[in-house]
Protein backbone atom coordinates (compact mmCIF):
# COMPACT_ATOMS: atom_id res chain seq x y z
CA UNK A 1 0.00 0.00 0.00
CA UNK A 2 1.48 3.35 -1.04
CA UNK A 3 1.52 5.81 1.88
CA UNK A 4 -0.08 9.27 1.61
CA UNK A 5 2.28 12.02 0.49
CA UNK A 6 4.54 9.37 -0.98
CA UNK A 7 8.15 10.55 -0.33
CA UNK A 8 9.38 8.69 -3.42
CA UNK A 9 7.00 10.62 -5.66
CA UNK A 10 7.67 13.97 -3.97
CA UNK A 11 11.47 13.75 -3.95
CA UNK A 12 13.05 16.06 -6.53
CA UNK A 13 16.67 16.04 -7.69
CA UNK A 14 16.30 19.67 -8.79
CA UNK A 15 15.22 20.69 -5.29
CA UNK A 16 18.01 18.59 -3.75
CA UNK A 17 20.67 20.30 -5.86
CA UNK A 18 19.37 23.77 -4.98
CA UNK A 19 19.03 23.15 -1.25
CA UNK A 20 22.40 21.42 -1.09
CA UNK A 21 23.88 24.78 -2.07
CA UNK A 22 21.74 26.57 0.52
CA UNK A 23 22.48 24.13 3.35
CA UNK A 24 26.20 24.24 2.54
CA UNK A 25 26.25 28.03 2.59
CA UNK A 26 24.34 28.06 5.89
CA UNK A 27 26.71 25.49 7.37
CA UNK A 28 29.83 27.39 6.33
CA UNK A 29 28.49 30.53 7.99
CA UNK A 30 27.68 28.92 11.33
CA UNK A 31 30.01 25.90 11.80
CA UNK A 32 33.76 25.49 11.51
CA UNK A 33 33.92 22.18 9.59
CA UNK A 34 32.17 18.89 8.95
CA UNK A 35 34.72 16.18 9.65
CA UNK A 36 34.36 12.40 9.38
CA UNK A 37 36.74 10.17 11.34
CA UNK A 38 39.19 8.47 8.99
CA UNK A 39 38.25 5.07 10.42
CA UNK A 40 34.54 5.98 10.20
CA UNK A 41 33.96 6.65 6.51
CA UNK A 42 30.81 4.85 5.29
CA UNK A 43 31.28 1.36 3.85
CA UNK A 44 27.77 0.22 2.94
CA UNK A 45 27.38 -2.80 0.65
CA UNK A 46 25.55 -2.23 -2.62
CA UNK A 47 22.54 -4.29 -3.68
CA UNK A 48 20.52 -3.91 -0.47
CA UNK A 49 18.71 -1.02 1.21
CA UNK A 50 20.26 0.49 4.31
CA UNK A 51 19.13 2.08 7.55
CA UNK A 52 21.58 4.62 8.96
CA UNK A 53 20.69 5.01 12.64
CA UNK A 54 22.31 7.93 14.44
CA UNK A 55 22.41 9.43 17.89
CA UNK A 56 20.55 12.74 18.22
CA UNK A 57 22.54 15.36 20.12
CA UNK A 58 21.61 18.45 18.11
CA UNK A 59 19.29 20.37 15.80
CA UNK A 60 22.16 20.16 13.31
CA UNK A 61 21.73 16.40 12.83
CA UNK A 62 19.24 16.83 9.97
CA UNK A 63 21.63 19.18 8.16
CA UNK A 64 24.40 16.63 8.73
CA UNK A 65 22.28 13.90 7.10
CA UNK A 66 21.87 16.04 3.98
CA UNK A 67 25.53 17.09 3.74
CA UNK A 68 26.88 13.57 4.32
CA UNK A 69 24.42 11.97 1.94
CA UNK A 70 25.20 14.37 -0.88
CA UNK A 71 28.98 14.06 -0.50
CA UNK A 72 29.63 10.49 0.58
CA UNK A 73 26.59 8.49 -0.58
CA UNK A 74 25.28 10.50 -3.49
CA UNK A 75 24.22 7.41 -5.48
CA UNK A 76 22.01 6.20 -2.60
CA UNK A 77 18.82 8.33 -2.34
CA UNK A 78 18.17 9.68 1.15
CA UNK A 79 14.87 9.46 3.01
CA UNK A 80 14.37 10.57 6.59
CA UNK A 81 11.43 11.09 8.97
CA UNK A 82 10.57 14.34 10.74
CA UNK A 83 7.82 15.21 13.19
CA UNK A 84 4.77 16.16 11.14
CA UNK A 85 4.19 19.40 13.05
CA UNK A 86 7.77 20.51 12.31
CA UNK A 87 7.68 19.42 8.67
CA UNK A 88 4.52 21.46 8.14
CA UNK A 89 6.63 24.56 8.85
CA UNK A 90 9.20 23.57 6.21
CA UNK A 91 7.11 22.04 3.46
CA UNK A 92 9.91 22.32 0.91
CA UNK A 93 11.72 19.51 2.75
CA UNK A 94 9.19 16.99 1.42
CA UNK A 95 11.02 17.49 -1.91
CA UNK A 96 14.27 16.39 -0.27
CA UNK A 97 13.17 12.93 0.83
CA UNK A 98 11.81 14.01 4.23
CA UNK A 99 8.47 12.56 5.30
CA UNK A 100 6.22 13.46 8.21
CA UNK A 101 5.58 11.31 11.29
CA UNK A 102 2.87 11.85 13.87
CA UNK A 103 4.85 11.47 17.09
CA UNK A 104 3.69 9.88 20.32
CA UNK A 105 0.71 7.92 18.97
CA UNK A 106 0.17 4.30 17.86
CA UNK A 107 -1.29 5.62 14.61
CA UNK A 108 1.89 7.60 13.98
CA UNK A 109 4.06 4.55 14.62
CA UNK A 110 2.03 2.46 12.17
CA UNK A 111 2.23 5.19 9.52
CA UNK A 112 6.01 5.52 10.01
CA UNK A 113 6.54 1.78 9.62
CA UNK A 114 4.38 1.67 6.51
CA UNK A 115 6.35 4.52 4.91
CA UNK A 116 9.69 3.02 5.97
CA UNK A 117 8.75 -0.32 4.41
CA UNK A 118 7.77 1.49 1.21
CA UNK A 119 11.13 3.31 1.10
CA UNK A 120 13.22 0.22 1.85
CA UNK A 121 11.75 -1.87 -0.97
CA UNK A 122 14.27 -0.22 -3.30
CA UNK A 123 17.78 -1.64 -2.76
CA UNK A 124 19.39 1.71 -3.61
CA UNK A 125 17.59 3.64 -0.86
CA UNK A 126 18.93 4.64 2.54
CA UNK A 127 16.64 5.53 5.43
CA UNK A 128 18.43 7.94 7.79
CA UNK A 129 16.93 7.99 11.28
CA UNK A 130 17.79 9.34 14.72
CA UNK A 131 17.77 6.22 16.86
CA UNK A 132 16.63 7.77 20.18
CA UNK A 133 13.51 9.35 18.69
CA UNK A 134 14.28 12.44 20.81
CA UNK A 135 17.19 14.76 21.50
CA UNK A 136 19.78 13.03 23.69
CA UNK A 137 23.16 14.25 24.90
CA UNK A 138 25.99 12.41 23.10
CA UNK A 139 27.29 11.23 26.51
CA UNK A 140 23.97 9.71 27.61
CA UNK A 141 24.31 5.97 28.27
CA UNK A 142 22.73 3.71 27.39
CA UNK A 143 21.87 5.38 24.10
CA UNK A 144 18.07 5.23 23.76
CA UNK A 145 16.65 3.20 20.88
CA UNK A 146 13.12 4.07 19.73
CA UNK A 147 10.82 1.01 19.44
CA UNK A 148 10.09 1.61 15.75
CA UNK A 149 13.74 1.08 14.86
CA UNK A 150 13.76 -2.46 16.24
CA UNK A 151 10.90 -3.42 13.92
CA UNK A 152 12.51 -2.26 10.68
CA UNK A 153 14.43 -5.51 10.21
CA UNK A 154 11.08 -7.33 10.01
CA UNK A 155 9.94 -5.02 7.22
CA UNK A 156 13.25 -5.06 5.31
CA UNK A 157 14.94 -8.42 6.01
CA UNK A 158 17.66 -7.75 3.43
CA UNK A 159 18.65 -4.35 4.79
CA UNK A 160 21.96 -3.24 6.32
CA UNK A 161 21.82 -1.28 9.61
CA UNK A 162 24.64 1.24 9.91
CA UNK A 163 25.43 3.15 13.13
CA UNK A 164 26.33 6.83 12.79
CA UNK A 165 27.67 8.93 15.67
CA UNK A 166 27.67 12.73 15.90
CA UNK A 167 29.46 15.11 18.23
CA UNK A 168 29.70 18.92 18.19
CA UNK A 169 32.68 20.05 20.29
CA UNK A 170 34.27 23.46 20.36
CA UNK A 171 37.99 23.31 19.69
CA UNK A 172 40.18 26.37 19.13
CA UNK A 173 37.80 28.53 17.07
CA UNK A 174 34.58 30.38 17.90
CA UNK A 175 32.46 27.92 15.86
CA UNK A 176 31.74 24.31 16.75
CA UNK A 177 33.06 21.31 14.88
CA UNK A 178 30.56 18.86 13.36
CA UNK A 179 32.18 15.46 13.87
CA UNK A 180 30.76 12.21 12.49
CA UNK A 181 31.69 8.55 12.19
CA UNK A 182 29.96 5.55 10.60
CA UNK A 183 30.26 2.12 12.20
CA UNK A 184 30.25 -1.42 10.84
CA UNK A 185 26.97 -2.45 9.14
CA UNK A 186 24.76 -5.02 10.85
CA UNK A 187 22.73 -7.33 8.63
CA UNK A 188 18.99 -7.45 9.24
CA UNK A 189 19.26 -11.24 9.39
CA UNK A 190 21.39 -10.94 12.53
CA UNK A 191 18.77 -8.71 14.16
CA UNK A 192 15.93 -11.02 13.15
CA UNK A 193 17.57 -13.83 15.08
CA UNK A 194 16.99 -11.78 18.27
CA UNK A 195 13.82 -10.74 20.05
CA UNK A 196 13.00 -7.03 19.98
CA UNK A 197 14.57 -6.23 23.35
CA UNK A 198 17.79 -7.96 22.33
CA UNK A 199 17.71 -6.15 18.97
CA UNK A 200 17.48 -2.81 20.76
CA UNK A 201 20.49 -3.78 22.89
CA UNK A 202 22.48 -4.88 19.82
CA UNK A 203 21.75 -1.60 18.02
CA UNK A 204 22.53 0.44 21.12
CA UNK A 205 25.84 -1.40 21.63
CA UNK A 206 26.91 -0.79 18.03
CA UNK A 207 26.01 2.90 18.21
CA UNK A 208 27.67 3.27 21.61
CA UNK A 209 30.91 1.71 20.36
CA UNK A 210 30.95 4.09 17.39
CA UNK A 211 30.15 7.12 19.55
CA UNK A 212 32.75 6.25 22.18
CA UNK A 213 35.47 5.86 19.57
CA UNK A 214 34.47 9.19 18.01
CA UNK A 215 34.66 10.81 21.45
CA UNK A 216 38.25 9.65 21.83
CA UNK A 217 39.15 11.30 18.53
CA UNK A 218 37.27 14.48 19.51
CA UNK A 219 39.22 14.71 22.77
CA UNK A 220 42.52 14.87 20.85
CA UNK A 221 41.33 18.06 19.08
CA UNK A 222 43.41 16.85 16.13
CA UNK A 223 41.88 17.56 12.69
CA UNK A 224 44.34 15.17 11.05
CA UNK A 225 42.34 12.26 12.50
CA UNK A 226 39.44 13.30 10.27
CA UNK A 227 38.54 13.79 6.64
CA UNK A 228 37.22 17.33 6.23
CA UNK A 229 34.05 17.02 4.15
CA UNK A 230 32.90 20.66 4.30
CA UNK A 231 35.07 23.55 5.48
CA UNK A 232 33.41 26.53 7.13
CA UNK A 233 34.65 30.09 7.29
CA UNK A 234 37.48 30.61 9.76
CA UNK A 235 38.23 33.42 12.16
CA UNK A 236 36.15 36.02 13.99
CA UNK A 237 34.79 37.86 10.97
CA UNK A 238 33.62 41.47 11.05
CA UNK A 239 35.71 44.62 11.42
CA UNK A 240 38.38 42.96 13.57
CA UNK A 241 39.14 40.37 10.90
CA UNK A 242 39.31 43.07 8.22
CA UNK A 243 41.80 44.94 10.40
CA UNK A 244 43.93 41.79 10.86
CA UNK A 245 43.83 41.13 7.12
CA UNK A 246 44.99 44.69 6.43
CA UNK A 247 47.88 44.43 8.91
CA UNK A 248 49.01 41.16 7.31
CA UNK A 249 48.93 42.77 3.86
CA UNK A 250 50.99 45.77 5.04
CA UNK A 251 53.59 43.42 6.49
CA UNK A 252 53.67 41.27 3.37
CA UNK A 253 52.39 38.21 5.23
CA UNK A 254 49.85 35.64 4.13
CA UNK A 255 46.70 36.18 6.19
CA UNK A 256 45.52 33.21 8.26
CA UNK A 257 42.12 33.84 9.90
CA UNK A 258 42.41 30.98 12.42
CA UNK A 259 42.90 31.66 16.14
CA UNK A 260 45.14 28.61 16.54
CA UNK A 261 47.58 28.62 13.64
CA UNK A 262 49.90 25.98 15.06
CA UNK A 263 47.92 22.90 14.07
CA UNK A 264 46.48 21.39 10.95
CA UNK A 265 43.63 23.30 9.23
Amino acid sequence: MTPPRDPLALRSERHLAFFDVMFTRFFRTHMRALRVARWGMPVIPQGAPAVVFANHPSWWDGVAFMLLSRRLLRDRPLFTPMAEWALNKYGFMRRLGVFGVETGTPRGTVAFLRTAEHVLRDPTHILWINAPGRFADPRERPIPIAPGLTRLAELAPGAQFVPLAFDYPFWSERKAEMLAAFGTPIQAAELLALDRDARAARLADALTATADRLTQDAITRDPSRFETVVQGREGMGGVYQLWRRGIAALRGHRFDPRHDTGGAP
